[in-house]
């Protein structure tokens, strides 16, 4: 028992760590990572969400990548992307990444806002 919870804590310490990491806002910034963020927002977000610089949303409503940091700081999806991000509609599916392709994901967001 007293060894699962040291493991437990071990694990908790390092995504705190993580997490720390990333949110200063210096996500990957190389191509490979590039790729995969963009690959992710293709496969996961592109059929409602317009995930380029120049694209248009397919769903009426739904905000274009590229102008999410004017809605609020791109960190903040952090968490939620973590765990699953759930919003109030519901064709949305729930979309939950891994802390690698969570910070891919955030990098490539990161190069294609707006200004």
């Amino acid at each position: 028992m007293a060894g699962s919870r040291l493991f437990l804590a071990s694990v908790l310490i390092l995504m705190a760590g993580q997490a720390l990491q990333a949110s200063d806002g210096a996500y990957p910034s190389d191509p490979v990572s590039l790729a995969t963020g963009e690959e992710l927002a293709q496969i996961h977000c592109a059929t409602c969400h317009a995930v380029g610089k120049e694209d248009v949303s397919a769903q009426p409503g739904a905000p274009a990548f590229r102008d999410l940091s004017k809605l609020y700081p791109l960190e903040s999806l952090e968490e939620p992307l973590a765990e699953g991000i759930v919003t109030g509609h519901e064709n949305m599916p729930e979309v939950a990444f891994e802390a690698d392709d969570i910070d891919a994901f955030l990098g490539y967001l990161t190069l294609i806002q707006s200004q």
